[in-house]
């Protein structure tokens, strides 16, 4: 299996270099000259990418790739997933921290054990984390925070929920099918 270790923004300079949004507690190991990864593109193709060199620029990462010689080339890698094997992670120690690949796929439940859905990701957005929850074919967005997120129980193999009142009804109205928001309509009439 395969994890999100980072996200190529744009392209830095002359030389390929590419500015890269890090999605790990580890650059330093994820990143280091000779590691390889895997990038994948926006419509699931893949390629392996030798790490060059790394270096820090204004809180960025930035990274040259043996395999992206020039700025033309790194130019065409922008939104490329960087991923990295699972199996390579450290063990993490902290109890309330996780590598979003435990969390996908989780049941998610309020704290009543009414369960409300699937978690399909976590969102990395400017704002803090959310996850997304898959809601009988619709998504609802939860800010993965502790105050709506109380408990993560990977070995249960659940997330407990407490959202606030008009969180979740949102996803569950849009996730009929055309025919029901037809049939509401109508009813409306």
């Amino acid at each position: 299996m395969q994890v999100v270790v980072g996200r190529v923004a744009k392209a830095h300079g002359i030389r390929g270099e590419l500015a890269v949004d890090v999605r790990t507690d580890s650059p330093e190991e994820r990143f280091a000259e000779g590691v390889v990864l895997t990038g994948k593109s926006r419509n699931g193709r893949t390629t392996r990418l030798t790490v060059a060199a790394a270096r820090w620029h204004s809180g960025r990462l930035l990274l040259r790739f043996e395999e992206v010689p020039d700025r033309t080339e790194a130019e065409r890698q922008r939104g490329l997933l960087l991923l990295a094997e699972a199996r390579e992670l450290p063990p993490i120690d902290d109890p309330d921290e996780f590598y979003d690949h435990e969390l996908e796929g989780l049941r998610a439940e309020l704290t009543d054990g009414t369960v409300v859905g699937t978690v399909r990701e976590v969102v990395h957005s400017p704002g803090g984390e959310l996850l997304s929850l898959d809601r009988d074919g619709g998504e609802a967005l939860v800010p993965f925070v502790r105050q709506i997120v109380p408990e993560v129980d990977v070995a249960g193999g659940r997330v407990v929920l407490d959202p606030p009142d008009g969180l979740l009804d949102d996803a569950a109205e849009t996730a009929g099918t055309p025919d029901d928001a037809a049939d509401r309509d109508e009813s409306t009439r």
